[in-house]
């Protein structure tokens, strides 16, 4: 990766509205996007991302790559997690190990925005199916951190409310209207969804830059938190995304996966989610430390995937993968 790809990189203008946020909170600036604004704006790239991935899924079809690759993300959803939670349960404890590794098994579905907005830039194409390999690596590894955590916490077990973190793991809003616009588009394919496409497409960079600004402000807002949550764990968050991206890179290559799809696959791997796994840890693993794992998460794995990681990745599936 040379310098003028890192700098290209800086200068696509989504990634410089998520500085914007960063500078204006650092700078102790009012900028805020009302929450109901910012839920909007998610749920429309969710909704815009899950349809054009179930359009290009018409195209292609079902076939033995679409299992394998389905396969491979949900055995890193796996291995993601109970990796995580080895290293960490000696210096967090099994509680916030668990609930650590349960964020890092599970994605980010902004970071995977952010990685196909990249692609489309670059005019690299990617298959609709990856949109179904995030919406299945969400969840399994929400119900691996609770298991680990009631396998291996000292002291009295506290029963789980299975059912509940069952609805909370596969039937979040997000996860539900990204398979379900999956499954529309699907359906829809190119010439019925014709109509509804230039919508997604001409507001998606746009409604995409305002996202990220907002995630820069509310990224920036943790920062502080990071004094509270040790040297081991802050290392873990800048280290672990490499050591994930080079699972999910050995995947593809296994998988003999082209470009698109193998940075996805790897951008999958190296995310931690901040949202649908907090609001099922606060229920199934309430005594674990949210102010740790959701600022690792947010405060550090994320800015370093949206700012670095994304053309660090995209140069490593070139030099590798060809």
């Amino acid at each position: 990766m040379n310098l003028n790809d890192l700098v290209a990189a800086f200068l696509n203008p989504a990634i410089l509205f998520f500085g914007l946020g960063l500078a204006a909170t650092l700078l102790r600036s009012d900028l805020e996007l009302p929450p109901a604004v910012a839920k909007a704006l998610s749920l429309f790239l969710l909704f815009a991302i899950g349809l054009k991935g179930g359009v290009a899924l018409h195209k292609s079809g079902l076939g033995l790559e679409v299992f394998t690759t389905l396969g491979a993300a949900m055995a890193a959803s796996v291995i993601v997690p109970v990796w995580t939670f080895l290293a960490l349960r000696r210096a967090l404890g099994a509680v916030d190990a668990a609930a650590v590794a349960a964020t890092y098994g599970s994605v980010s579905a902004v970071t995977f925005i952010t990685a196909t907005a990249f692609l489309t830039d670059h005019g690299i194409p990617f298959s609709g199916h990856m949109i179904a390999a995030m919406a299945l690596m969400e969840s399994p590894a929400i119900i691996i951190g609770v298991v680990l955590a009631r396998r291996f916490a000292s002291g009295e077990r506290k029963t789980v409310d299975w059912s509940h973190l069952g609805r909370d793991a596969f039937l979040n809003g997000s996860v539900f209207l990204l398979l379900g616009s999956l499954l529309i588009g699907a359906l829809a394919g190119p010439t019925r969804g014709a109509a509804i496409m230039p919508f997604v497409e001409t507001l998606f960079p746009g409604l995409l830059a305002l996202f990220l600004l907002d995630m820069g402000i509310v990224a920036a807002r943790r920062l502080g938190d990071l004094r509270k949550a040790g040297l081991t764990a802050i290392t873990f968050a800048a280290v672990s995304p490499l050591i994930n991206a080079s699972l999910g890179l050995g995947l593809s290559a296994l998988l003999g996966l082209a470009h698109g799809d193998a940075l996805l696959l790897i951008v999958l791997c190296a995310s931690a989610s901040y949202i649908a796994v907090p609001a099922a840890l606060r229920i199934a693993l309430p005594e674990a430390n949210p102010s740790l794992y959701v600022t690792l998460s947010l405060a550090v794995t994320f800015p370093l995937n949206i700012l670095i990681g994304i053309p660090l990745y995209h140069w490593a599936v070139g030099a590798w993968l060809g």
